[in-house]
């Protein structure tokens, strides 16, 4: 599978083909801190399998079905739970000990890290981050608080275009180290870029505005509350706690500054776990991982109007934007972390389902895609119902 597949480079690991091995080599091209495990792994228990080849899904005036919809959407790695037992498994562009990039998914596993820390008395999401690093005197989160930064609701100068070659995300990734050097020029690391962002017209709180900067800058908050470094924290309160079957590793800059809003890469059996940990309300195997109230609160505390006011709100017209996690409809029990390229985290408290998926989409944010991807998610939580 692996030999047939094109090497990447630090130039084109995100350009199909070569992402798609790319996306499972991550740290053959960039700098990573490893997030180790404990042993022994955790058993995922194995249920009636679901026949995806026979499951409809029914979109855009057109019908297909799922497993056409997986093979449509460029899927690298695809695990369906129901009640914690493994439904479906398809291991397509990847082993099940291959640690695939999850791109933003990485900002809502940061932001549960979190939901931690505040429960230990170490984070307060009303507090300004002034308090818990300095350095953004000056900056668009001079005057912010963390809960802004939770809910992407900072107003900050910053455009998430994906495909300008010399815009704000290329310069971001000149910082991080995804880019060669020289490229473009760009602040000197992580850190130092996040601080550099200016204010927006706009205050605080007012509208949502998607910014991945700042779940880096969650991931430094994180830092200085614990006095821990990420990888460290997020292994030692989560990875070894649920023992989690392979190590993970997230991406650092050339000042080891972890990309907490993008650079954790994770097997897909340890995806499905942290989605599992999600559906039962923060616990694993019977252990208490996070708080119950943390994930209560995303579920229900996200402001609609602040999401309605965003540049994303056709992608769940009804949805709210809570902590880094997606709530797609208030009438629904569902929970959704999404990253670029295809990756996904989808919880069905209803259903009693959790669906992970790994992908290589070409195009990086593909609104046809993910929301072919979400049609089919629902159309297997109805069949599990």
């Amino acid at each position: 599978m692996g030999n047939a597949l094109p090497t990447a480079t630090l130039d084109n690991w995100r350009e199909h083909p070569f992402s798609v091995w790319g996306f499972t080599h991550v740290d053959s091209l960039v700098p990573v801190a490893p997030i180790p495990t404990a042993p022994p792994p955790s058993a995922l228990r194995r249920g009636k399998e679901l026949d995806l080849a026979r499951l409809a899904i029914v979109w855009a005036g057109s019908r297909r079905s799922a497993e056409a919809a997986l093979e449509e959407t460029h899927t690298d790695g695809f695990m369906v739970l129901k009640d914690g037992e493994v439904v479906a498994e398809r291991l397509i562009n990847q082993t099940a000990s291959d640690r695939h990039i999850v791109f933003s998914v990485s900002k809502s596993i940061t932001a549960v890290l979190a939901g931690i820390l505040v429960q230990q008395g170490k984070l307060d999401p009303e507090a300004p981050v002034s308090r818990y690093v300095p350095e953004v005197e000056g900056s668009a989160y001079a005057d912010a608080t963390l809960r802004h930064v939770l809910d992407m609701a900072v107003s900050i100068r910053f455009v998430e275009d994906y495909l300008d070659p010399q815009g704000d995300v290329a310069r971001y990734r000149a910082a991080m180290g995804w880019n060669p050097p020289g490229a473009i020029a760009s602040a000197d690391g992580i850190n130092a870029f996040v601080t550099s962002l200016p204010k927006a017209e706009h205050p605080h709180g007012s509208r949502f505005h998607y910014v991945s900067p700042n779940s880096d800058l969650l991931g430094w908050i994180l830092e200085r509350a614990a006095g821990e470094n990420f990888a460290s924290l997020l292994s030692r309160l989560i990875w070894q706690p649920m023992h989690m079957a392979q190590e993970a590793f997230v991406t650092v800059d050339r000042h080891c500054a972890p990309r907490t809003a993008g650079g954790i890469c994770t097997s897909l059996g340890d995806l499905a776990r942290f989605g599992e940990m999600m559906r039962n309300k923060g616990r694993f195997n019977g252990q208490r991982i996070v708080p119950e109230e943390w994930i209560n609160d995303i579920l229900h505390k996200g402001d609609h109007a602040q999401w309605s006011r965003g540049e994303m709100v056709n992608l769940f017209p009804d949805g709210r934007y809570r902590s880094k996690w997606y709530v797609p409809d208030p009438n629904s029990s569902v929970l959704c972390a999404i990253g670029i390229h295809g990756q996904w985290i989808y919880v069905d408290y209803d259903a009693g389902m959790v669906a992970v998926k790994q992908s290589s989409q070409p195009i990086p944010a593909d609104e046809a895609l993910d929301n072919l991807t979400y049609a089919m998610f629902q159309a297997i939580a109805d069949e599990l119902r």
